[in-house]
């Protein structure tokens, strides 16, 4: 059987036990038990996790954007049908948000700030395009939306990780 030692790299966070002479309730810290140890591989799996969001969570920006971008009368013609004001200049402030936005989420580069950006964007066009009732495939997109929207908030509060350009506490 391993001891707390073993387990020191990993796990993280706080751990209670008894102590061997005295019997009274001992806390501390597991991940730093071993000399010259910054870290433990929790901390490293959260970092890649984090990163791994980042860039589920753009690709969808940046793969509409380009899609925008490269036929935008297409999809001027698309906004119109559903009832976006000015079709001709939403357009290109759809295609400036979901590029600079999904670039700025999967680089962490202000995430924050484009997050929160993402998260007004993702609920406008939830209640604003795909709340029709009785549409199934709208539906669909409106929850879509509102999931895409939950993720950004996460990001707006807790920001973009460790292996981002803002950095861990960005």
């Amino acid at each position: 059987m391993g001891t707390l030692r073993d387990a020191a790299p990993l796990l993280c966070g706080v751990v209670a036990g008894h102590g061997r002479r005295s019997g009274r309730l001992l806390v501390f810290t597991v991940g730093a038990r071993r000399r010259g140890q910054t870290g433990c591989a929790m901390h490293g799996i959260r970092a890649l996790s984090l990163l791994l969001g980042r860039l589920l969570m753009s690709s969808i920006f940046l793969y509409e954007g380009v899609a925008l971008l490269r036929r935008p009368s297409v999809f001027t013609n698309y906004f119109a049908s559903v009832h976006v004001p000015a079709p001709g200049v939403a357009i290109w402030i759809a295609i400036v948000i979901q590029l600079a936005g999904g670039l700025a989420i999967l680089l962490g580069f202000k995430a924050r700030w484009a997050a929160a950006v993402l998260a007004i964007f993702c609920l406008g066009t939830a209640f604003g395009v795909h709340l029709p009732a009785g549409d199934s495939a709208d539906m669909i997109h409106f929850y879509k939306n509102l999931v895409m929207a939950g993720g950004f908030i996460y990001v707006v509060a807790y920001g973009a990780g460790r292996l981002s350009i803002d950095g861990p506490n960005g």
